[in-house]
């Protein structure tokens, strides 16, 4: 598996793995950060997937983020919005290609270290900045897999709407 060392399992699927970072780019009062990555290193990015595939992780962008904003705000974080990326440009500079996956960043509206309206900004892992960043704690993680499992078993997730398996 393809963790990386103390990043917390949230949720596996057949092709992907999601997690709650250890040092997150997004501090949890802000709104948190999770990220989806295969369950192997075979894809460099979503130009990589196969239909399937890329199904899988558009369903899981949209599971795990609804999750994440009802489960936080059950919490009351109230995240108003979700940003998605996947770069792997950090890869570059260690002299590796990158390995395909998405991060999900949860917006508050108060957030004291993403302005709210404003463009995220990604310092180097190097300056430091992400160093006093809360992760999400184990009362944040247990209730954004409650609204997982709950979201599961609606129709607008269900693996049959979404022709997986």
């Amino acid at each position: 598996m393809n963790v990386i060392l103390n990043d917390r399992i949230i949720h596996e699927t057949k092709n992907f793995i999601v997690c709650a970072p250890k040092t997150p780019h997004i501090p949890r009062e802000d709104g948190g950060h999770i990220w989806i990555r295969g369950r192997k290193n075979n894809f460099c990015s979503r130009l990589d997937l196969d239909s399937n595939e890329a199904i899988e992780v558009m369903r899981l962008t949209m599971l795990i983020s609804e999750a994440m904003i009802n489960g936080m705000k059950n919490r009351n974080i109230n995240i108003g919005r979700i940003n998605y990326q996947d770069n792997g440009n950090w890869a570059y500079r260690k002299g590796k290609n990158p390995i395909f996956h998405i991060h999900l960043y949860g917006r508050t509206i108060n957030s004291k270290t993403q302005v709210w309206g404003e463009a995220l900004v990604f310092p180097n892992e190097e300056t430091g900045f992400y160093d006093e960043f809360e992760p999400f704690n184990d009362d944040d993680i247990k209730e954004i897999k409650k609204q997982i499992a709950i979201l599961e078993n609606t129709e607008k997730y269900s693996l049959k709407t979404w022709n997986l398996k």
